[in-house]
């Protein structure tokens, strides 16, 4: 368990992805490039078995961005989507209704 103290130093935003490619090095993961308001970033996440890269391209989500940049097989990836699984399938997370890029996730 975590206190809410704890939850309020994830920072949420919704973002938008403006690119998504096959990761050079992985099998599994795509390397994506997201608009956080006005700033771009890269996200390496592992959801290329339940997503193709045109799929992707526009789609508005939610991100974390205040983690520590990562190396992921040779790629620094710069935040993470947010998604949810269960056994046989994965669905990102994402706003249900239109809002301005990089709006805070309360």
């Amino acid at each position: 368990m975590i206190t809410i103290e704890d939850f309020k130093k994830i920072e949420l935003r919704t973002a938008e992805i403006i690119s998504a490619s096959i990761h050079p090095q992985a099998d599994k993961l795509l390397v994506l490039r997201i608009r956080i308001g006005e700033e771009e970033r890269t996200v390496v996440a592992g959801i290329r078995a339940h997503y193709t890269e045109a799929e992707l391209v526009g789609k508005k989500v939610v991100a974390v961005t205040n983690l520590e940049p990562a190396v992921i097989r040779g790629v620094t990836s710069e935040g993470m989507i947010l998604a949810a699984s269960d056994d046989q399938t994965l669905t990102l997370v994402v706003p249900e209704r239109e809002i301005s890029g990089g709006a805070k996730v309360k």
